[in-house]
């Protein structure tokens, strides 16, 4: 069974309702980066990140898996599918995928401030303050923030690196060290990029480009991948 890899991003859960990463203006969902997603903005108000993680959560409860997400879980029933994705939402375990691989941690889960391998399912909506590792310090959103190495970014190299077909769909490929995964594919792979735009990335006789979005363009990769 060949080694199917899709690479996921915001584009994907957009089509489910979840705001993509940022706007124009460098918000994410109103708010300053830095004071949502930074080592520094955690530091300062800790309260007010939680509050942003715990609406995004809340948000994504309510957020149902679309057709691209069906279509990349149903692939499993012809190849060998990992999904190496950059959202931080489970839409992709609710629609039936069965490994997924998550670069910049998940919504659903904390982790001690103190020891960074302590990580928490998170049950219901909120994680507040005084919510306490069993080491007794705060707990945190189990999220990749600007600054932060990637922990999963091995894995994610890893699995790449084993690809027979490289699916792209749902993001622009302008952030490290995610975007660099697409360099790490076998030479004899084929790559499909399923994207309204033309992101940045490898051009040869083994680039497939779907200029749609994530639904539609995952709807023409399925008939192209079942033919190939």
């Amino acid at each position: 069974m060949k080694k199917l890899v899709v690479l996921s991003g915001a584009g994907v859960s957009a089509e489910s309702g979840i705001p993509t990463f940022r706007d124009s203006g460098g918000l994410w969902e109103g708010h300053r980066i830095e004071d949502v997603a930074t080592p520094a903005g955690w530091a300062r108000n800790p309260e007010h990140v939680l509050n942003f993680y715990n609406e995004r959560r809340k948000r994504a409860l309510a957020a149902q898996p679309n057709e691209a997400h069906r279509i990349i879980a149903a692939l499993e029933q012809h190849f060998d599918v990992a999904v190496v994705t950059q959202n931080v939402d489970d839409l992709h375990e609710r629609a039936g995928s069965t490994n997924v691989v998550h670069l910049h941690g998940s919504l659903f889960q904390a982790r001690s401030t103190a020891d960074p391998t302590l990580v928490y399912p998170i049950r219901g909506e909120a994680l507040n303050l005084g919510d306490l590792c069993e080491k007794g310090s705060q707990l945190r959103p189990h999220i990749v923030w600007f600054g932060e190495t990637v922990p999963a970014m091995m894995e994610a190299t890893q699995i790449t690196s084993q690809a027979d077909v490289l699916v792209v769909v749902g993001t622009s490929l302008v952030v490290y060290p995610a975007a660099g995964l697409v360099h790490e594919v076998p030479a004899a792979a084929r790559i499909f990029v399923v994207d309204p735009g033309t992101p940045d990335i490898v051009r040869n006789e083994r680039t497939v480009f779907v200029r749609e979005k994530a639904s539609r363009g995952m709807a023409v990769v399925r008939e192209m991948l079942l033919g190939y």
